[in-house]
């Protein structure tokens, strides 16, 4: 396929609405223009309100504005695409339930980032089509990882900056044709980038304070 076939998305942007980030809705927006980017997904630690403001903002109708929300779950985090109303942190049985009511898509964040919560295997893994196997902020290492866990589960494959900086956005990156949840659905999602610098800062949520690795 040629280059221009493709939709570029950063999957995992943070607002000032987690305590750990300092971007402004707009400005994300700005970046997301310079960098040349398809569209995003906002996805604050346990909250949509970022993602609305995001939305909201929009005025481009070539530019895709994903609404979207980073959950804490007993297994670890989850991405959740597409939400129409926000998700509270619970264990990840009552979390899928919610998104399969919403018509969402769950992605498993960061599976092996360092001093992150960690991931955790179990049944419902079945029930989550992709995994986050380009995480900006996470090491070479951890990524390959996520890859091979992604192979090895048959899951579609998916790029965020998980960007908490200005400067961070469109540093990871999902390529895909057409419309993403279908995209997701035929495994047809490219996921790549570059690693950020590495930050350690602590993000405070619904769930507790925790340690980030940046």
């Amino acid at each position: 396929m040629k280059k221009e076939d493709f939709y570029r998305y950063d999957m995992h942007i943070h607002t000032k609405y987690s305590s750990c980030s300092n971007i402004s809705p707009s400005l994300i927006l700005k970046k997301a223009a310079i960098k040349n980017l398809d569209g995003i997904a906002v996805t604050d630690h346990d909250t949509i309100r970022g993602a609305l403001e995001v939305l909201k903002l929009n005025k481009s109708k070539d530019f895709k504005v994903i609404v979207g929300e980073e959950v804490n779950t007993s297994i670890g985090h989850i991405l959740v695409y597409n939400l129409n109303k926000e998700i509270k942190p619970s264990n990840i049985a009552e979390v899928l339930d919610e998104v399969k009511k919403q018509g969402a898509i769950a992605c498993i964040a960061h599976p092996f980032a360092t001093l992150r919560i960690k991931f955790k295997e179990d049944q419902n893994m079945k029930k989550i089509p992709c995994i986050e196997t380009f995480n900006g902020r996470n090491s070479l290492h951890d990524n390959k990882k996520a890859e091979i866990l992604a192979e090895k589960l048959k899951k579609a494959k998916i790029g965020g900056s998980d960007a908490h900086y200005l400067n961070e956005i469109g540093t990871g990156l999902t390529k895909f044709k057409g419309d993403f949840a279908q995209a997701v659905k035929k495994k047809q999602t490219i996921a790549y980038g570059t690693n950020n610098r590495i930050k350690t800062l602590f993000c405070k949520s619904r769930s507790g304070i925790r340690l980030l690795f940046h």
